[in-house]
């Protein structure tokens, strides 16, 4: 449903219509994907909507052989994108560590259900948050955005090129799916310009080109095939060249640039909003669609008399360990909300360092966690 004026466009629409459509707007050129619940409304709107802008939408064999087509045509100089599910980002994590050994910016959307295995493929979770992290062998880089709503879900879609283009580095984006299939009211203003990373280019030439130079910023300019540059990519670590290396120091080197480039870049990328209040002894820490009954939760407890300090971030890998560090300076625990067993409850301890308790939350038979169930947990500390 649309409703239009000159200056704004009013949209009911899902969450995976907003991730479509948030990738567009980046410039998404090339989407590879493999149908599967509850993504696949991805891939049903950019098989229509990408040739229209003259785009590429290719359905793939399986979702393996999805995220190598993305990261080719990344290669060849397409922001290019794939969408999942549980079974499907597990296929994907080999080439997902090619992508980020080889640095080839890409963006890989996973919206979360019930698992392992083929587990609950219409229900939603959130149990999808470590392998986002470590689902792919080795140390590596890796960024996580997590929206808690339709209008987010666009703009953070945009926002995982951006980060992708601008560090060389594949972006996953993780909904789940309520996020996926909730209709929601999203008004667009015609007007409203967004920044759009492109990545850096090499300003040399041809045969002084290094594509995985040692520079300043740690992320090296970028060449498209078919550019007049001739490099070789592969999943080896590599020299500044580009080409396999079993020299140690060149190993440590490139190995430590390749984590460097995220960690000292971190207050850059992590994003948090907070909600506190002065004195406030109880904190609340929750992500994605458990945010929504989170600040329900917030709500009502606060119309109690009771003072919460509440963070949801928007970026789950970074993790948001300074915000956290902080919180638990300030309360006597944090309720960490989650459709999982708690695995972003580790990650709060880990960054509490005993500071504080830690009180998980937690539903793992595909319903939502409800408002009152968090809020039973807020009312038993008080």
């Amino acid at each position: 449903m649309k409703q239009k004026n000159d200056q704004f466009e009013v949209k009911v629409i899902t969450g995976n219509e907003a991730c479509a459509e948030g990738a567009l707007a980046a410039g998404l050129r090339f989407f590879a994907g493999y149908p599967i619940t509850p993504s696949s409304e991805i891939a049903e709107i950019l098989s229509m909507r990408l040739p229209a802008v003259g785009g590429k939408f290719i359905q793939m064999e399986d979702e393996i052989g999805a995220m190598g087509a993305v990261i080719g045509a990344s290669l060849v100089g397409s922001k290019a994108m794939t969408a999942t599910s549980g079974p499907g980002f597990s296929l994907k994590q080999e080439n997902l560590g090619y992508a980020a050994m080889a640095e080839v910016p890409c963006v890989v959307v996973n919206v979360m259900r019930g698992g392992p295995s083929t587990g609950l493929p219409t229900l939603p979770s959130q149990s999808d948050l470590m392998q986002a992290r470590w689902g792919t062998h080795g140390d590596h880089p890796i960024i996580a955005l997590c929206p808690h709503g339709v209008r987010e879900t666009y703009d953070l879609t945009i926002r995982a090129f951006n980060l992708s283009e601008k560090y060389r580095v594949p972006v996953i984006l993780l909904l789940d799916e309520i996020i996926g299939h909730v209709n929601e009211k999203v008004i667009f203003d015609k007007k409203e310009k967004f920044e759009l990373w492109q990545r850096e280019t090499p300003d040399v030439p041809p045969e002084n080109y290094l594509p995985y130079k040692f520079t300043e910023s740690d992320v090296p300019p970028m060449v498209s095939f078919g550019k007049g540059y001739r490099f070789h990519v592969t999943g080896l670590v590599h020299d500044e060249t580009g080409f396999p290396t079993n020299n140690s120091e060149q190993i440590i080197k490139f190995l430590q640039r390749l984590n460097r480039k995220i960690d000292r870049y971190a207050d850059d990328i992590i994003q948090v909003h907070e909600d506190s209040e002065e004195g406030a002894k109880i904190g609340l820490f929750a992500f994605g669609s458990t945010a929504r009954s989170a600040k329900n939760a917030v709500n009502l407890a606060r119309e109690k008399g009771v003072k919460i300090n509440f963070i949801r971030p928007t970026v789950l890998w970074p993790f948001p360990q300074k915000h956290v560090a902080r919180l638990a300076d300030q309360c006597d625990c944090i309720i960490v909300p989650e459709m999982n067993l708690g695995q972003m409850a580790h990650e709060v301890e880990w960054a509490s360092a005993g500071k504080t308790e830690v009180i998980k939350v937690n539903r793992i038979d595909g319903e939502p966690i409800r408002p009152s169930e968090i809020l039973d947990a807020i009312m038993e500390r008080v």
